[in-house]
């Protein structure tokens, strides 16, 4: 299962670190709040959706993307190397 590591929180925002090892994933989730992801570390990701249809996920450090709350997935690192990034909930 993927590190989550807690960094800040009020009443508006939650932000977390997540790390995901070669071969981890986060577990089907659904989540309750938009939320941007800024990748930490550059990778590729495996997001599978309710259907269990599978998408390719490529980051690099800095970018950023926005999804609104409801979204339901889990992320896979099915690659070679360590995948870092943080997700910030607007809740």
């Amino acid at each position: 299962m993927a590190e989550a590591i807690s960094k800040v929180e009020t009443e508006r925002v939650r932000v977390t670190e997540r790390r995901l090892l070669p071969g981890e994933e986060t577990g089907r989730h659904v989540h309750a709040y938009d939320y941007v992801v800024v990748p930490l570390t550059g990778g590729e990701l495996t997001v599978e959706d309710v259907s269990g249809n599978t998408s390719r996920l490529v980051t690099e450090p800095g970018d950023a993307y926005a999804r609104e709350k409801g979204v339901e997935h889990n992320v896979l690192n099915l690659s070679d190397q360590e995948v870092r990034f943080t997700e910030i909930e607007l809740l």
